[in-house]
């Protein structure tokens, strides 16, 4: 009966600890809010889980804020969109490599009356200084995101400082890219969004694209594992097959297949080791 007994128990520690390494089988990516909102996430991570039996928890944040969230050790990926900042977290040691994966673009959205006049530019340089020269609505992310740095660095090329030269008519909301369109959307603001969020943003109300085509506006994505030298609870090789699966050709195909109405959020460019 007490080997029976041990038996039983000792089958009950096996099935137990299966149990617990098989959900353990996860990691932690800290990403943009775009890839979130846009419905990426929810396309692809059901492939890669399909092909290796990985569950991905997001953490979805602005960029800087995701970064900060791999320099806690917090997260074992961080897939974002701001290339100087990801380049100083590997250059810091917080990272181990920055592989390119994706790229879209930027675009200012405005209500359709158009107070600023830009309607139909591809000069977002331009279009800020007349925004600005008009103090007509604009909404800011305020987050310290990838697409607020973007933001940011296009009043500065457009010789706008707009720390020092914003009136009431720029509005910070800090938060993410789906509350800014929301927010712009109830207050007919210009608001700068990456294509994808806005491809799958379905509270438009009188918002349309005003701009789009501008160089200016391009926008990579990059994704590097947290480094386990400074953070050991790091899942390397979990979060290394992420990686490594955004970037094979399987990986690079799920993400090109992501349409919304027939048209591409996202476009694969891993094999471009400049991007």
């Amino acid at each position: 009966m007490l080997t029976r007994r041990l038996l039983i128990a000792a089958t009950a520690s096996l099935v137990f600890a299966s149990h617990a390494v098989a959900q353990d089988k996860s990691i932690v990516v800290a990403s943009t809010t775009s890839t979130q909102d846009s419905g990426l996430f929810g396309y692809i991570l059901p492939m890669f889980k399909a092909r290796t039996g990985i569950d991905v928890k997001v953490v979805a944040q602005g960029t800087g804020q995701a970064l900060d969230t791999g320099r806690r050790g917090d997260a074992d990926v961080v897939f974002v969109h701001a290339k100087p900042a990801e380049e100083k977290f590997v250059a810091e040691g917080f990272g181990v490599r920055r592989y390119p994966v994706m790229y879209n673009d930027f675009i200012l959205i405005g209500p359709k009356s158009d107070p600023a006049g830009i309607k139909g530019s591809r000069d977002i340089v331009a279009a800020l200084s007349a925004i600005k020269a008009k103090a007509a609505d604009f909404i800011s992310r305020g987050d310290k995101s990838g697409t607020h740095q973007a933001e940011l660095n296009l009043w500065k090329v457009a010789g706008i400082d707009i720390a020092k030269d914003r009136g009431s008519w720029y509005k910070e909301i800090g938060q993410g890219m789906g509350a800014a369109l929301n927010t712009a959307s109830a207050s007919n603001a210009y608001v700068l969004a990456d294509r994808g969020t806005w491809l799958s943003f379905k509270n438009r109300g009188d918002l349309m694209i005003s701009v789009e085509g501008d160089k200016r506006l391009f926008n990579q994505y990059g994704v590097m594992l947290v480094n386990p030298e400074k953070h050991p609870s790091v899942k390397k090789d979990l979060g290394q097959q992420f990686i490594d699966w955004l970037i094979s050709p399987e990986g690079q195909k799920a993400i090109a297949d992501y349409k919304i109405n027939g048209e591409q959020l996202f476009y694969p460019n891993a094999s471009d080791s400049g991007a």
